[in-house]
């Protein structure tokens, strides 16, 4: 059977054995990306805006003077910065990987986000570029809580700077299903945030007061136990001005940037990409997290943030933690449910566990956000390389390959191992 023959045989909106067959043939075939990245370059200004759209001040991402005088020597980009970069690292494919990586195999369906795990390498400074390796390495079959089956698919979105080292690893997983499965799951969400008492606000307002950050003073392997907390980080209220703020430094990524003239450009390839809005006027789908009305018509109480923005709250809460000589090596954490304009989000977590292994001394967290209902949202765990006052300064972690087609492979057999 060909890859042409394959996709004629699907069904779109329904979870068959041909999607997963035609699923299964997209493994490890690097994929061509859409469009150039937000940022081409590590520049002062970019970190600085990508920084400021979470709410960070850190020098060590914001100021080229004090970067200078830190372990590192130079202006850092912030974990979580690779989302605005990446130039096509893929290879054009040939006729037969055209024809295999056209169209979705599970058009149709409901689809989310549900794991996004990082791994970091190698920093990104000042003056580097950087280019990205898409590819799908895993793929699924499992049950719905609610009947029937779901489609895991993972792409790996890997990561190297402009010389070819190896930077990062993004792994992210997303859940296919059958709408009446999305829908009966869509049952369950929350009412909209209910206004906030001047009270509830001043303790929001109390704990953005008392944040701290380690910064030079070093933190050390040896003086943390199990069971130390990092200090919280709040953020929120979330307001339609914060997706806003995080959108200057983050760029649109969904949608291709570009307004009026450029817009419609974008529109007419992808007309789907732009359903009207109340005056009929086409708009980004992406509106959804700023236009409660547009996020209401799809069934939802409000608009809600993106997951990413939570990612990279869990981020700034430890390398606030942890200090300017440690180093983090790998966060993990699951979407489980919407944090919508209106809510809080209070970033907790503690140590469970630390050890000495490939002689780094690490120190692994679980952690959590948790909106003022008290509901987890997204829980998460991490590893921390930390400094040890009797070993030295620490060594970064050595990738599973020294090139992203390595890491393709690496990949592919992690996830048949199981």
């Amino acid at each position: 059977m060909t890859a042409t023959s394959d996709r004629s045989s699907l069904e779109p909106g329904r979870l068959t054995d041909a999607a997963f067959d035609r699923s299964r043939l997209r493994l490890g075939i690097p994929q061509p990306l859409r469009r150039k990245p937000h940022n081409l370059e590590v520049t002062q200004d970019g970190t600085r805006h990508f920084a400021f759209g979470y709410g960070d001040d850190n020098p060590l991402y914001c100021d080229p003077d004090y970067a200078k005088g830190t372990r590192w020597g130079t202006l850092l980009a912030p974990p979580g910065y690779a989302y605005t970069m990446g130039e096509d690292a893929a290879p054009a494919p040939d006729d037969e990987q055209k024809a295999i990586l056209k169209g979705d195999p599970f058009s149709g369906l409901g689809s989310y986000q549900a794991v996004m795990e990082f791994e970091w390498y190698r920093p990104l400074v000042l003056g580097d570029r950087c280019r990205l390796l898409l590819a799908q390495v895993g793929l699924a079959d499992k049950p719905s809580r609610f009947g029937g089956r779901t489609a895991h698919v993972t792409n790996d979105f890997l990561y190297a700077n402009g010389v070819g080292e190896v930077h990062a690893i993004r792994r992210g997983t997303w859940v296919n299903a059958e709408r009446a499965a999305t829908k009966e799951r869509s049952t369950k969400r929350a009412e909209a945030p209910e206004p906030y008492t001047d009270e509830q606000l001043a303790a929001i307002d109390a704990a953005y007061a008392a944040e701290t950050r380690r910064g030079a003073e070093p933190r050390f392997w040896e003086d943390v136990e199990v069971g130390d907390a990092i200090q919280p980080r709040v953020k929120g209220p979330l307001t339609t001005t914060d997706v806003v703020v995080w959108h200057l430094g983050w760029g649109m990524q969904l949608t291709p940037p570009g307004a009026f003239r450029l817009a419609y450009l974008t529109r007419r390839k992808v007309p789907g990409m732009y359903p009207p809005n109340a005056l009929n006027v086409p708009d980004t789908v992406q509106r959804l997290h700023w236009e409660p009305d547009r996020a209401q018509e799809l069934g939802l109480p409000t608009s809600y943030d993106y997951g990413g923005m939570r990612e990279i709250w869990l981020t700034h809460a430890l390398t606030d933690w942890m200090g300017d000589d440690a180093w983090l090596f790998k966060l993990r954490c699951e979407h489980r449910k919407f944090n919508y304009l209106g809510d809080a989000t209070w970033v907790t977590g503690e140590i469970v566990a630390k050890r000495v292994e490939d002689g780094h001394h690490l120190v692994d967290l679980d952690l959590r956000c948790t909106n003022q209902r008290g509901e987890v949202t997204t829980p998460g765990t991490a590893t921390v390389i930390l400094p040890s006052r009797d070993h030295g300064a620490l060594t970064l972690p050595t990738p599973p390959a020294d090139t992203l087609d390595g890491l393709v492979q690496a990949e592919l057999t992690r996830f048949a191992l199981g």
